[in-house]
This record gives structure tokens, sequence and C-alpha cells, in this order.
């Protein structure tokens, strides 16, 4: 087959134990499927590589539901309408959807959203700022979080492409940002260039005491993207009436049982702290809310955003490994076919 016939896909060969293997993924080709009536062909731009995916390879149900030996690896993605039978989308439509680790793919429309282009962003902006990830750093901090000008906001994860946002807005809200990340580099730029107050390398000697130092006042709101001993760490430093935002628990997805250790509960419970854990999904339904602001904040200069674009869909597997070592830097992206 050629290229201008054949898909490139990823399916699940077999449920990764641990870490995501070589043999758990399976590199395959089809040809490109055909349309029917009411239908529109897909091709993908660009893959977002996010943590979830390992929860999404798992086979177990999770928010979504389970995927199957078998099936193309769920992924979200940006890309091009390239035929349409469907009223709704014309040919040159760039839109949103979870179209997976392929070339291309055949959607109803009712798992895809058109895109209201501003020509002053750059597609990659809406797989990171302007998408998911905006939506995800804005209700996460603003709405289950709620700081209050003036607290102390913690992040686990800061330099990632949720937390290296959470911080941002929440100096936009008027609180003292810390963060914790994984290495001198990242620290420096989280605090050089994004504008936080301080930032933690927890890799560097006994974090809670790194916490104590770098938030004398306690912490009002901790954001967590990792769980685990960090989050043990940061439950230890809670104001009171305190707020915990779950987003993620990155420290977990590749352990073959929990590996939770919680030597805090008691101060969690003499603080009367809150913790609350949501996922994107919960607020679609609101998303207009959060693209005004963060355009806004955008184009105004008072949020930035790192993306971090590796090439070819065959190299997804390697993407993803980054997140879990830890040397990406910022929102990871796959390039897998050109921009329009």
């Amino acid at each position: 087959m050629n290229a201008a016939t054949v898909n490139h896909q990823w399916r699940i060969a077999a449920f990764p134990q641990g870490e995501v293997r070589d043999g758990d993924l399976r590199w395959s080709e089809s040809p490109v499927p055909e349309i029917s009536e009411n239908q529109i062909l897909v091709r993908n731009i660009y893959l977002s590589l996010d943590p979830t995916n390992r929860l999404w390879a798992s086979g177990e149900e999770t928010y979504l539901p389970p995927l199957k030996l078998g099936d193309v690896m769920r992924g979200s993605t940006l890309g091009v309408v390239e035929k349409t039978r469907h009223p709704r989308f014309r040919e040159g439509d760039v839109v949103m959807g979870a179209q997976g680790w392929q070339v291309y793919a055949v959607s109803d429309g009712s798992d895809v959203s058109r895109l209201p282009r501003d020509n002053r962003l750059p597609l990659k902006a809406y797989m990171g700022v302007i998408g998911s990830i905006g939506l995800t750093a804005y209700f996460g901090l603003l709405d289950v979080g709620r700081p209050k000008a003036g607290e102390t906001v913690l992040i686990s994860a800061a330099a990632g492409a949720v937390g290296s946002l959470v911080g941002q807005i929440a100096k936009i809200q008027g609180c003292r940002v810390v963060g914790i990340a994984g290495s001198e580099e990242k620290c420096r730029w989280i605090v050089d260039t994004l504008g936080f107050d301080a930032a933690i390398n927890y890799r560097s000697g006994d974090l809670a005491q790194a916490i104590s130092r770098s938030c004398p006042s306690g912490v009002d709101v901790y954001f967590d993207n990792v769980g685990g001993d960090i989050l043990d760490a940061a439950m230890g430093a809670l104001n009171l009436y305190g707020r915990i935002v779950v987003c993620g628990l990155i420290s977990q997805y590749n352990a073959a049982s929990p590996q939770h250790t919680f030597s805090n509960l008691t101060h969690f419970l003499i603080k009367r702290v809150r913790m609350e854990a949501f996922i994107v999904l919960d607020y679609l339904a609101r998303a207009h809310e959060a693209y005004a602001p963060l355009t806004q904040w955008l184009q105004e200069g008072r949020i930035q955003y790192r993306v971090d674009i590796m090439k070819g869909l065959e190299n997804a597997p390697a993407a993803l490994a980054k997140l879990f070592d830890g040397s990406n830097q910022g929102k990871q992206l796959l390039l897998i076919s050109d921009e329009p």
C-alpha cells in the first residue's frame, strides 16, 4: 500500500504490567477507511501524550470504558477533515477529539468538536492552553481549589503541562506560588520564566523540610498531579481548612500495587482539610467560561507555555515514556502529519 491509502496505528497487544514495554503495543497498518453518509474522515495532525494514557492501556474501567486487546490505543488528537459526507463539517475544518494513536480516523461527528480558529494562535496552543490542559488547570484550581488572594498554593509536577499553568493562574489570582519539580533546570524555569515565588527539587533532600522552608506560612491549596510520598509530605504542611486538588497520580500509574503511604492523616484530620478529585470531562459543558480568560492571558503574555514536540506516529511509545521518566519539557505532543 502507498502513503496515500495506508493508515498506521498503534493497537493494544497486551495490558502493561508496570511500565509500558515493547510488545504491549503493536504497530499496524490498514487501508485508509472509507466514509459513509453522516461521517467524516479525519487526518490527525497532533497527538497528545498524557499520563492517563497509561490508565487507558490497562484494560480496566476508568472514567471511560476499558479498551480491549486489539483496540487502537486511545489518545486525544487535533486533526483536519479530509473528506466529509456530514452536513455539519466541511473539508479543511480543524477538529479536536479522541481519535486515538492513528493517522486517519472516521467519525460521525459526535466525538469531535470543530475549532473556532483564531489565526493569532498556533494550532499547538489548542492542545495546551486553549484545550484540555488549560481547562484542567483553570477549573481544577479555581473551581475545586478556590484560592484567595494572599494564600499559598503548592503544586506538584509544577513544570509539567498542567502544573505550569496552575501556578501562573494562581499568580494572577494574587497567591504565593511554590512549585515542586524534578530537576534544577525545571525549578529555574518555573521561577525565572513563569514567575513562581519558589521552587523545590523533590530529588534534593528532605521534601517535608523543603516545603516548610518554602511555605513559611503553611499551604492553603495543594494541587496534586503526583500522589504517593509527595502528597503525604504536602499533607503535613496544610493550614486549617486547606484544600487538596487531586488532578493526577502519576507516581501510581506504573505500580503493580498501590504505593500510598500516608503518615500525615492525623494532621489532615486536625486541620479539617478538604480533598477533592476531578476529571476535566466534568467541565466540558462549561469550557466556554475558561476559553476567554485563558486566551486573553495568553495574548497579554500573563501566561506562557512550553511544548515538547516529537515527530512521527512510530515514536508514540517513546513520547509517552518521557512523561514517566521526567525528561519531557512541558506539554508532550507528537506531530504525526503536516499542518494544513
